[in-house]
């Protein structure tokens, strides 16, 4: 596919004929409810085969072949060029799509309230042919071992029908927050830890899961060895019952790391006991915290290459957001929240304030400032085709095992147009 970035003047129009597509095809496929308002700076997707690459100054043949990892003889017989002349700035070359590589893939759901969403259910469906993993988040666990279920209103029988595997959340969540007091109640009980197994073991049993995902968080950090003595059980136990383990990880850039967040999640141990682990790189840019992109790409790298130290490339799932934030300024961290944003919802607001859209090249990430209606400015830092397209070059770059989503919901098209076009999903 193609990715367009709007420049003045640009309708969808005028996109479908210098791409040879239609207008209809390219907003079905981003999934622009006013197709006739685009925003200077927005990315566009183009559903057609391949891609087009427009020669900039000093380009070469040859160094645009070892781009796109081709055959500089057929890149120039493709486009009827020769390799023995200079290219014209602005020459548009087209470049065959590559073979596709197989990846796996996860996203999280989370049911709010007291039923789960008509939007939910829609989103579970629609997303759910892209996935090697559906994880309705979260099974809560109690201080004796025992679980409180989340809210899965058709998402087995959704998984089912799109040969997805149901990933089994178990969280220490307390009221609403990680509490490092359940998760010492049941790493320092042995009576806790199986009750909880059992559990685990049964109802995955019932409701069908293939995978158990441990997302311990904020755990005491005395607690790391008997966390990492818990796997080690509960590895033996799950595999038993023909069951994958898998847990999600603190976004971590040494061994030492200081932080609640951190300390008590071993890389090391972690890539050596379970099937596969979770990075949780995303949330530099957080509701509470300054604006910032959610997920920069070079805090991203930095936490893929450490994690790299500590175990093989298949064990690791790229953690990554499929949302953004609108923060009204001047924010105080602690006092404010940011609001969590959709990227279609991004660019509507952009639009609505008639302000372009910038792109961040430190952070990969598009970015714009407005001023509301009662004269309060906001920052918003989103994700776009460009920014999810860099994280799919890091996990081909560095052979990762895939990507993991946090969360459906909040519509983002444009990433499940790229993966499907990139990536062959491996299934269960």
């Amino acid at each position: 596919m193609q990715i367009h970035i709007v420049e003045q003047g640009d309708s969808l129009f005028s996109l479908a004929q210098k791409y040879n597509s239609s207008a209809v095809e390219i907003a079905e496929a981003n999934e622009l409810p006013e197709p006739d308002r685009l925003v200077v700076g927005q990315s566009i997707v183009i559903p057609i085969t391949g891609s087009f690459y427009e020669v900039e100054e000093g380009d070469s043949l040859f160094e645009i072949a070892e781009k796109f990892n081709m055959n500089v003889d057929e890149l120039a017989d493709i486009n009827q060029v020769s390799m023995n002349e200079p290219l014209n700035v602005g020459l548009r070359l087209y470049i065959p799509p590559a073979p596709k590589q197989s990846i796996e893939t996860n996203a999280y759901i989370e049911p709010m309230g007291n039923q789960v969403s008509d939007n939910l259910i829609e989103s579970a469906r629609s997303r759910s042919p892209f996935l090697t993993y559906l994880a309705p988040f979260s099974y809560e666990v109690n201080r004796d071992g025992t679980l409180n279920p989340p809210l899965l209103n058709g998402f087995p029988a959704i998984a089912n029908e799109n040969n997805a595997a149901l990933m089994m959340v178990i969280t220490n969540l307390e009221d609403g927050a990680f509490s490092d007091e359940v998760g010492a109640a049941i790493l320092t009980s042995e009576e806790a830890q199986n009750t909880l197994l059992e559990e685990i073991v049964r109802i995955a049993g019932e409701i069908g899961y293939r995978d158990v995902h441990f997302d311990l968080e904020y755990l005491r950090p005395e607690d790391k060895e008997r966390y990492n003595d818990f796997l080690r059980k509960a590895a033996d136990r799950l595999r038993q019952e023909g069951l994958l383990i898998s847990t999600a990880l603190a976004p971590k850039t040494s061994a030492d790391q200081e932080g609640k967040w951190y300390e008590a999640h071993d890389y090391g141990a972690h890539g050596e006991i379970v099937d596969f682990v979770v990075l949780m790189t995303y949330e530099w840019g957080y509701s509470g915290g300054p604006p910032m992109a959610v997920s920069p790409i070079g805090p991203v790298r930095e936490v893929v290459e450490y994690a790299l130290t500590e175990m093989p490339a298949e064990k690791i799932m790229l953690g990554q957001n499929l949302y953004g934030y609108d923060w009204t300024l001047p924010f105080t961290p602690g006092e404010d929240m940011a609001e969590a944003v959709s990227p279609n919802e991004a660019v509507r607001r952009a639009y609505q304030y008639n302000v372009d859209i910038q792109y961040d090249e430190e952070s990969q990430a598009p970015t714009f400032t407005y001023i509301d209606e009662e004269g309060n400015e906001h920052e918003v830092w989103f994700e776009d085709a460009r920014s999810i397209e860099q994280k799919f070059n890091l996990i081909d770059e560095l052979g990762l095992r895939g990507i993991s989503y946090w969360k459906l919901g909040l519509p983002f098209p444009q990433n499940w147009l790229i993966l499907s076009d990139r990536y062959d999903i491996i299934k269960v």
